[in-house]
């Protein structure tokens, strides 16, 4: 059976963090990366004869190999060989042998150098990556960055700048124009390329692929670039090694700089040693006729080289941190003369700390050579307050990516969001061509503001409520049930008790139509996209899935009032993420019926895995990755599953009367203290053994019958127990010999609608329900800011102080 994406992803990071033992992060990725890469080449030959292998593994030269030095005392020494005849063979020098896996320093020296390269062996030797691709929907190249996004979050600062966030990449590649109708041989760029991870991420974007070409200067981190190629299935890459500023390696015939259709770049942030091995006011490649750079800052140099490497209809994308939209100097004027040429398209101006190796806030640059001559304003975007918290890094959501692409290249303009801005404004004395986004875009949200004249006189402001015209409009006889026109001008009263405005708002009719109206919607996205999803087979691409399901239903929730599409879409790529894309994932492996086959619950201590079993029957721990057994439970069981619940209920009435008993008769008078054990608790042995010790004694006839009693209730909730577990037990067994009998018409109905569509429905009016929360918690606010007049609230501090006074007096206390 084909991996789960988030089964092997958190696998492969558990265990090999756990071996890591002191190495830094930086150092130990390499070794990790390079046996995942050994791992997947010689899992892809296997299947060479059905679909073709780039990578030749020779004998001597593949995973298999080193499975066989386990335990090995040279399995260091061995491993390096047997990673060096790969390379050797397939011109891979100084690319997959970066890592010494004979290096005593890093690994440990002797038995610890064995057991950890042995374990760390182990944990690869466990995945079969023969039945999964990586054409298209690369689950190997995921896995990939997955633990190159993770060693960039621990490898600390300075240390993460060799990945970029794909969110960030795939925006970079959809602005810049990168899509369906991009040419095989157009060219893409990237002049400081790292792991390759945003080059990827622009050839994602174009279904017929793209020649790329980059360069990185940090050896180890060109290696894994190359190596991330090959996993991506881009095995025609052209990624050289050495200094872009220095010595950019991309030529044409006549000698000057090779330009490109499309360029891309993360540079090092305020590099302080760009100009090292450079003359830049006699650079051979004239990148710098907009003016040079100053010497201890890097930012234009990279910019100005990205915007020479470019065809004259190029389009390109940089990221850079905010100083170069407004520093001064030598900075300004680079900036005043790119802006006046019209090479500046547009300003992105991204979350803080969503980068590798800085905190600090960024954003991207978008380039445009071809229309330069007629650009007449530049476009900004102030995406700063749309991400999420994950873990020590914020990260862009689904609809944040969305937003951004969808805004930019339609050039929408949103309030507080986005704005067309002339050049007029940002030249004009009053900005002198700082293109700082807050001048030109207020993000802050409206104050909420308190009116004094109702905490005086009573009321509520219609201001406040004339505020929440977007509810009015869909509900408008609701603000009349909720307000009534107060005692004087501009101000109302309200109808409804604050505790009761939630449950009036659910209620009313217009609300259920509203309900009703977006259910309308997402049952004719489901109807388009039902046949598509029961067709899925071995070979369907499920990036595609998602795709044509998310675009779809964007475009459906687009125009609906109060409900925001973006919204639902990110509902939508949630649960995609969580649950469904390793469903489709697993039916496109292994078909609908292997992928809805119990499996036994994974346990293994050399593998750091211990997964929760969802079923067991006879002692035997199964997981049921594709339908979860209380699908089968509610289609098929749902009689017995009653009987199983009632039989719950007996066992939780008797344990609560047996609690009860206990409770009333302990304490030190209590008739049952003397049978508790020494530990303090009653147990059926302790009472049986208190009763046969007093069973002669006269006077104790109110503790043997508390005792008997006790006994009784014991016995009655054990029956109960046992009638649970015994019925539990054979509802679990009909339910696991109820995966043998699907149909594989069976199957995709529990998939399908029970767990597919009727979670996205839930997640989906999860949002209608947020919305209703808004708008009742606004007008309970508003309710309860207002209630009590500031005349009133005096009056009351009055009386109480009042009170107080009096009862100091009592006491004999005299009040001054």
């Amino acid at each position: 059976m084909a991996l789960k994406k988030s089964h092997l992803y958190s696998s492969l990071w558990s265990s090999c963090d756990e071996l890591r033992g002191g190495m830094d992060a930086s150092q130990y990725k390499d070794y990790v990366l390079t046996l995942l890469f050994m791992k997947y080449v010689s899992d892809k030959d296997k299947n060479a004869g059905k679909s073709g292998s780039v990578i030749e593994v020779p004998k001597g030269g593949s995973f298999a190999d080193m499975v066989k030095l386990k335990g090995d005392k040279e399995i260091g020494e061995k491993i390096d060989k047997i990673i060096g005849k790969l390379a050797e063979a397939n011109d891979l020098r100084g690319v997959i042998d970066v890592a010494v896996f004979n290096d005593d320093d890093k690994l440990g020296k002797g038995k610890e150098m064995v057991d950890r390269l042995s374990k760390l062996v182990a944990i690869f030797e466990g995945l079969d990556f023969s039945s999964n691709r990586a054409e298209g929907d690369d689950l190997l190249g995921d896995a990939y960055e997955y633990l190159m996004r993770h060693f960039a979050t621990e490898s600390g600062k300075s240390k993460g700048q060799f990945y970029t966030p794909a969110e960030v990449s795939r925006i970079m590649a959809k602005v810049i124009g990168i899509g369906p109708k991009t040419r095989q041989d157009q060219t893409i760029y990237d002049p400081t390329c790292g792991s390759g991870s945003l080059l990827l991420k622009a050839v994602d974007e174009a279904p017929r692929g793209l020649s790329v070409y980059g360069q990185e200067n940090d050896v180890a981190t060109w290696a894994l670039a190359r190596m991330n190629m090959f996993l991506h299935n881009c095995p025609s890459h052209v990624l050289w090694r050495g200094n872009t500023l220095s010595a950019p390696y991309f030529r044409d015939d006549s000698g000057r700089l090779k330009t490109f259709d499309f360029a891309v770049a993360n540079p090092p942030f305020s590099a302080k040693a760009w100009t090292n091995g450079l003359d830049p006011a006699h650079d051979e490649f004239h990148r710098f006729e907009y003016g040079i750079p100053p010497a201890k800052n890097g930012d234009y140099a990279f910019l100005l080289h990205l915007i020479k490497s470019l065809k004259s209809s190029g389009k390109g994308a940089i990221i850079l941190p905010h100083g170069v939209l407004f520093r001064g100097n030598k900075e300004g004027d680079i900036r005043r003369n790119l802006i006046r040429h019209g090479l500046i398209k547009g300003i992105i101006g991204l979350p803080p700390n969503l980068f590798y190796g800085t905190g600090i806030s960024a954003c991207i640059v978008v380039v445009d050579k071809e229309n330069a001559h007629v650009r007449t304003g530049i476009f900004m975007i102030d995406a700063s307050k749309g991400f999420l918290k994950d873990g020590n890094k914020n990260r862009l959501r689904e609809q944040d990516i969305h937003k951004i692409v969808d805004v930019f290249n339609r050039q929408l303009e949103l309030p507080r969001y986005s704005r067309m801005v002339p050049v007029s404004e940002i030249s004009n004395a009053a900005n002198d061509y700082n293109l700082n986004i807050p001048r030109y875009i207020d993000s802050s949200e409206p104050e909420d503001l308190h009116d004094l004249d109702a905490h005086l006189r009573g009321g509520i402001p219609n201001r406040d409520v004339d505020l929440l015209e977007e509810y009015w409009q869909v509900f408008p006889s609701l603000r009349r049930v909720l307000f009534e026109k107060g005692d004087r001008a501009g101000y109302s009263r309200a109808r409804v008790a604050s505790q009761q405005v939630k449950a009036t708002i659910l209620k009313h009719p217009e609300f259920a139509a509203y309900s009703q109206k977006v259910r309308v919607v997402f049952d004719a996205w489901r109807a388009a996209h039902d046949p598509m999803l029961r067709k899925l087979k071995q070979e369907t691409k499920p990036k595609a899935v998602i795709r044509t399901l998310s675009e779809d239903l964007l475009e459906r929730f687009d125009g609906l009032p109060l409900l925001h599409n973006y919204d639902t879409y990110q509902r939508l790529m949630d649960y995609w993420a969580d649950v469904m894309q390793d469903d489709v994932y697993l039916i496109a492996a292994d078909g609908w019926l292997a992928a809805a086959r119990p499996r036994a619950a994974v346990e293994g201590k050399d593998k750091n895995i211990r997964e929760i079993p969802d079923l067991t029957v006879h002692k035997k721990k199964y997981k049921m990755d594709l339908i979860p057994p209380a699908l089968i439970v509610a289609r098929y069981f749902a009689k017995e599953q009653a009987e199983v619940d009632a039989l719950e209920a007996k066992r939780e009435a008797a344990e609560r009367e047996l609690e009860e008993f206990t409770e009333e008769h302990s304490g030190e008078e209590g008739l049952l203290e003397e049978a508790k054990t020494e530990k303090g608790t009653l147990t059926r042995a302790s009472v049986s053994a208190r009763l046969k010790e007093i069973r002669k004694e006269a006077e104790s006839d109110d503790e043997k019958q508390a005792l008997t009693r006790c006994l009784g209730l014991m016995d009655a909730e054990s029956e109960a127990d046992h009638a649970v577990k015994e019925a539990q037990e054979a509802l679990d067994a009909a339910v696991l010999a109820r995966y043998g009998k699907l149909t594989e018409a069976e199957i995709k109905t529990l998939v399908v609608d029970d767990k597919w569509f009727a979670s996205i429905w839930t997640a989906i009016d999860g949002e209608v329900q947020r919305l209703t929360q808004a708008l009742a918690g606004r007008v309970k606010e508003l309710e309860e800011r207002y209630a009590e007049t500031l005349p009133e609230l005096e009056q009351s501090v009055d009386e109480l102080s009042k009170k107080v006074e009096g009862h100091l007096i009592k006491m004999g206390l005299v009040v001054r």
